[in-house]
């Protein structure tokens, strides 16, 4: 089977990608950045060097595969973000009726049903383009806040003893472990037997702030409180680590507002895995290593 998968070898597609070529797949990965084309090679893939925001570039990368898994690279840099979600996005629906693709699997969000309504009005729906095309088989992967997050946090752990975030430590926090979306995007592309629009939330755990701080504290051995900022302390430091004042308030400050308001519910609607997945105990000691 041939799979193009985007994402270049984030923490979930390098994962993803593994998966396929271990079971026999031809994959081809798109990567914005030219040094990556030797590691994407030597894991036995082809590499398609090239901008996401290029529909012509898209199309060619598309064209001849059975399946593509699709999502929005992680460019918080970026002066619009909504702007650029949504030309990735149309970008991506257009290669893809171009190309007669029949089946996607969609890296979309938890609280993507929100999009447009405060304090999300510029929060892009990532499923709506995808749902419009016919005869399109696709599932969209609805994940919460990526256990990975918290390497932003080392800095201010090591300096501080502290976790800061614009929510109260007793409100609980949807979490999901990169692996366990690409384990679920696996078994999905691995035999392709989807039909219609699904759509799949991919849910590692649930904890409050109080405690992710008390098991990261275990992990380390050592004192770490969860603290609640504001969200214009909040958006000074995203902005200092590099963050667009549009993308930190899109994809983080107004995410913590709508938590806050218990907006970020829909995942409920659902059973996730919580029996089969990545707990986040499991995942404190991956990041405890730093700290050592």
């Amino acid at each position: 089977m041939k799979v193009t998968v985007t994402g270049s070898l984030g923490n979930i597609s390098r994962v993803l990608v593994e998966k396929l070529v271990t079971n026999g797949h031809e994959i081809k990965v798109i990567s914005s950045c030219v040094e990556k084309e030797n590691e994407i090679e030597k894991l036995g893939a082809i590499p398609l060097i090239g901008s996401l925001e290029d529909i012509e570039f898209v199309s060619k990368s598309f064209k001849g595969a059975d399946a593509v898994y699709t999502m929005v690279p992680p460019n918080f840099a970026v002066e619009d973000y909504y702007s650029f979600s949504e030309l990735i996005h149309d970008n991506y629906a257009k290669a893809i009726e171009r190309n007669n693709i029949k089946y996607v699997v969609n890296l979309s969000s938890i609280g993507v049903e929100l999009a447009g309504v405060e304090p999300m009005t510029r929060y892009f729906n990532l499923e709506k383009n995808l749902n419009s095309i016919s005869d399109l088989n696709v599932v969209h992967l609805r994940p919460a806040m990526f256990y990975t997050n918290f390497y932003g946090s080392i800095a201010m752990i090591k300096q501080q003893g502290v976790i800061g975030h614009n929510l109260a430590e007793y409100i609980d926090i949807p979490m999901t472990h990169p692996c366990d979306i690409a384990d679920l995007a696996f078994s999905f592309l691995n035999s392709l037997n989807f039909t219609g629009s699904q759509i799949k939330y991919v849910i590692s755990d649930v904890k409050n702030g109080g405690e992710i701080a008390m098991f990261m504290s275990k992990a380390i051995d050592k004192p770490i409180n969860w603290v609640q900022l504001s969200d214009e302390v909040i958006m000074a430091i995203l902005l200092q680590n590099g963050f667009s004042h549009n993308a930190a308030e899109t994809v983080i400050v107004n995410v913590g507002k709508a938590i806050r308001e218990g907006l970020f519910d829909d995942y409920k609607k659902e059973k996730y895995r919580l029996s089969e997945s990545r707990k986040f105990e499991q995942f404190v000691n991956e990041l405890s290593v730093l700290f050592k």
